[in-house]
């Protein structure tokens, strides 16, 4: 799974995406900052299991802080779109293109209200962050309605006098979209379009269905960036208007605290409450005054940066991703050189056990022959469908290679 970080120039992506990943990016306070889409690796955070199980894990592909997983997970920041986009204006094209493969969307907003359309800064509160929401959505929307529009007229024709199924154009043309044939099945039926008459579609019908497939393929949250400002405590509340989910997010201050962490001057995991200074007399005064505004703006107003939890609700609840912990030993929760729960995968919701086991290595699922629940011994068919926090010993007549 994908998740693209997107939005208009000059609100802070790039920052939340650096501090999401821990990657460096260029950062800076002017428009299209970032040309090229940058794909770098974040984290979400579960409960592991290992307490749960009363054992101590060996992780190697993710890492257990304190009885939480942090269990890796890719991430896309692209560049800044703008009003026109959809038309090629900036560097819309490519900001489009490149999010194609994205199964959801953050979108960071200056929630202070201090950047126009154009990403340019104004005081703040000038701005209205509504605004940047509903032309980040609709430039979307106008490039995949161009997308469908361009020979619709004739293709509609044609299926009509060839009986051919519209859903079945209208899913090979949004197929480079991640948008499936059953996707387009449930949106026509939701919209009621005649599909034995395409041709009668109106202009308006064709943009809702746009619209209603974006919403179902490419589910989107609103990252309410620079939530520590004073202008942006009324905003965040008018973001949420329309039934939008939001997380208010400080960026700047979840990327300082990584890096305190990094340096060993604060203690602070991914998605905590709160922080611990380890050794006052290592801060310079500067950064004793920086982190003392983060806890009285950021951690004591919001309970947290919001960075983590706006990653974290973009899988597991956009997406309904779930994590799952394979083991070759059930008994002893371990692999086949004795490290204990030493992965855990993310996988789609409705994923099955012939799916993790595909996920695994696809040798496994060749010869896959049943699971085995390792907290109930029980065995599960390959159609078993995964839950959160699964432990699943995969039995297959098949070796990994």
């Amino acid at each position: 799974m994908l998740v693209g970080v997107v939005g208009k120039p000059n609100v802070g992506k790039s920052t939340f995406f650096a501090a999401a990943t821990l990657k460096d990016v260029q950062i800076a306070d002017y428009p299209f900052t970032t040309v090229k889409p940058n794909v770098g690796v974040a984290s979400i955070v579960t409960e592991c299991v290992c307490k749960e199980m009363g054992v101590v894990d060996n992780p190697k592909g993710s890492s257990c802080i304190r009885g939480w997983r942090l269990v890796p997970v890719r991430v896309i920041d692209v560049a800044g779109l703008v009003e026109g986009a959809s038309a090629g204006k900036g560097l819309g094209n490519q900001f489009l293109d490149d999010l194609r493969q994205a199964d959801a969307l953050i979108q960071v907003v200056d929630a202070s209200g201090s950047t126009d359309l154009e990403g340019r800064k104004v005081p703040p509160g000038v701005h209205d962050p509504v605004e940047d929401v509903e032309m980040v959505e609709h430039e979307f929307d106008l490039w995949m309605y161009g997308i469908l529009k361009r020979d619709w007229e004739k293709a509609a024709r044609s299926l009509e006098q060839t009986g051919g199924k519209v859903t079945n154009h209208l899913a090979e043309r949004l197929s480079g979209l991640s948008v499936t044939l059953a996707d387009v099945e449930a949106v026509v039926l939701r919209l009621r379009l005649r599909t034995e008459k395409p041709s009668g579609w109106t202009d308006d019908q064709l943009m809702q269905f746009v619209v209603e497939t974006r919403k179902l393929t490419k589910p989107s949250l609103i990252a309410a960036n620079k939530a520590d400002l004073q202008t942006s405590y009324r905003n965040i509340e008018r973001l949420r208007g329309g039934g939008r989910q939001v997380v208010p997010c400080a960026s700047e201050a979840e990327l300082m605290l990584r890096r305190a962490a990094e340096r060993g001057l604060v203690a602070y995991t991914p998605g905590d409450k709160g922080f611990t200074v380890t050794d006052p007399v290592k801060l310079s005064g500067a950064q004793a005054a920086a982190l003392k505004m983060v806890e009285e703006k950021v951690m004591k107003v919001y309970g947290g940066t919001g960075v983590q939890e706006a990653v974290n609700e973009a899988f597991f609840g956009l997406l309904k991703a779930i994590v799952v912990f394979p083991v070759e030993d059930e008994t002893k929760l371990t692999d086949k050189d004795g490290r204990v729960l030493p992965d855990a995968f993310v996988m789609r919701g409705g994923s099955t056990a012939l799916d993790l086991a595909r996920t695994v290595h696809s040798d496994l699922a060749d010869g896959f022959l049943y699971a085995v629940d390792a907290r109930t011994g029980k065995r599960l068919a390959g159609d078993y469908l995964l839950q959160n926090r699964d432990i699943l010993k995969i039995v297959s007549s098949g070796k990994r290679g």
